[in-house]
């Protein structure tokens, strides 16, 4: 091993004692009951106006994912900037090529309708089947 090395496996090794001391104690102390009002939701002592798997839409949580996946990669973009003149050539190829594959996944994703916000996107998401008129339901 890298003899300068040796702080950072030291700092890792205490990083994972710390957790793993962490959920020892609390699994050793931690209070163990299960009474009637364990598993319900608490929203700040109002009790729960609907059940708790009635979330928001998942195209809330997809919105956010995007974000998170575009804004991560704005960073690096963000530190390329600041290192241009260090980076030369090879580092301009390098985000150039960076910004290619981000460029797909925003086509890939535009084409395969995950920016749309309703599910008519046309040959993409197949329409509910037709409801027959109640009298040829028998």
């Amino acid at each position: 091993m890298n003899p300068a090395l040796w702080p950072l496996a030291l700092y890792a090794a205490l990083a994972v004692l710390v957790a793993a001391g962490m959920l020892g104690v609390s699994a050793l102390l931690g209070q163990r009951h299960m009474e009637r009002g364990t598993g319900t939701p608490y929203e700040s002592g109002i009790v729960s106006a609907r059940r708790s798997e009635s979330g928001f839409n998942v195209r809330y949580y997809l919105v956010a994912m995007l974000f998170l996946i575009f804004d991560v990669e704005s960073v690096f973009i963000f530190a390329w900037a600041v290192a241009l003149r260090e980076a030369g050539w090879p580092g301009f190829a390098a985000i150039a090529w960076f910004n290619l594959v981000l460029l797909a996944m925003l086509a890939y994703l535009w084409r395969s309708g995950a920016f749309a916000w309703s599910d008519r996107v046309p040959g993409r998401y197949p329409r509910p089947p037709a409801r027959r008129p109640a009298e040829d339901r028998r």
